[in-house]
């Protein structure tokens, strides 16, 4: 009886994982699939988060929503950090390690964890409602910045608040990135 009373007051914390980047999404479904087979296991893992971000990017004037993945090549797990539990994570396919001095995980700080999931639930805002006051193509002058006073085109808008301008330096085009604040439309 005290050891039932002992395995449930297990504390999770959240730890970091180096996986294969560019892979996270199908690493984090092979875990699922995986904790499937082992339920001893699956009880001590109580959550997989890939943080992201919505990224709005224009194409031939259409806006496209994307997922963009903050840090590539990482995955967050909230788990109990057993022997059993490291060495099931571990063999994975395409896991790596945790992230910790000589393989010893390191549970990520509460402010670290809270500062990162409140990014990820801020951007459940509706992104239809963005407005983007310009396209690719738009000739532009820089009103802030180093490089004020000098006239551009627009060559890619990233997302709500930065956009790739080509200005001349020297002669030659040259991309820098700015926010939409620090330009305005060319007269």
């Amino acid at each position: 009886m005290v050891g039932a009373a002992v395995s449930e007051c297990v504390v999770m914390n959240w730890y970091s994982l180096r996986v294969i980047s560019g892979k996270e999404e199908k690493i984090k479904a092979s875990i699922f699939r995986e904790l499937e087979y082992v339920p001893e296991i699956a009880k001590g893992i109580e959550e997989i988060l890939i943080p992201t971000e919505n990224v709005v990017d224009i194409k031939n004037g259409k806006k496209q929503v994307k997922k963009k993945v903050f840090f590539p090549g990482y995955i967050l797990v909230k788990m109990d950090m057993s022997n059993e539990n490291k060495f099931f994570i571990e063999n994975i396919d395409g896991v790596m390690s945790f992230v910790g001095p000589k393989a010893s995980p390191q549970p990520l700080q509460s402010n670290e964890i809270d500062r990162l999931i409140g990014s990820i639930d801020s951007e459940d805002t509706d992104v239809s409602d963005i407005e983007i006051p310009f396209k690719v193509g738009d000739s532009v002058k820089v009103i802030d910045g180093p490089f004020k006073d000098f006239d551009g085109l627009i060559q890619e808008v990233n997302d709500k608040n930065r956009i790739k301008v080509n200005v001349n330096i020297f002669g030659r085009p040259t991309p820098i990135e700015l926010n939409f604040n620090q330009i305005v439309i060319a007269n």
